[in-house]
């Protein structure tokens, strides 16, 4: 198992003659977590904003209500950024050609994808529970 996980190439067709690519998909994959960060960040910006509205403007079941409201959107946000993850490692793994970046890739996609499953599952149950469809 560990000269599996050593498994590791010189580099590939990309990575000989066309490194400007290789280059190209690094900074892409950058931008992609960027983008993810900054979602996650809007994300909680308005559920901080939302949350706080509702604490001071609101009332006993309504201010429950909102609260809910913007927790469902939040989790809008973190599944949204959880897929722009994804797509970055993703990009990671296709570039790096190495078999342990390919089982951590494995790794991250399947806590993600638990996590997405519950939260997921999670906005279901408030999506019920304020009557929305």
């Amino acid at each position: 198992m560990e000269n599996l996980i050593k498994l590791e190439t010189e580099g590939g067709v990309m990575h000989h003659f066309l490194p400007w690519l290789i280059e190209g998909f690094e900074i892409l994959a950058a931008v992609i977590d960027i983008a993810a960060i900054i979602l996650l960040l809007i994300g909680a910006a308005r559920f901080l904003t939302g949350v706080t509205i509702a604490e001071i403007a609101q009332k006993g079941a309504e201010r429950v209500r909102r609260t809910n409201r913007e927790r469902i959107e939040l989790g809008r946000y973190i599944l949204a950024g959880l897929e722009l993850f994804i797509v970055s490692d993703v990009i990671h793994t296709a570039i790096s050609l190495r078999f342990a970046d390919l089982l951590f890739l494995l790794m991250l996609v399947i806590i993600r994808s638990i996590t997405s499953f519950f939260l997921d599952r999670e906005l279901e149950q408030l999506k019920k529970e304020l009557g929305d469809d």
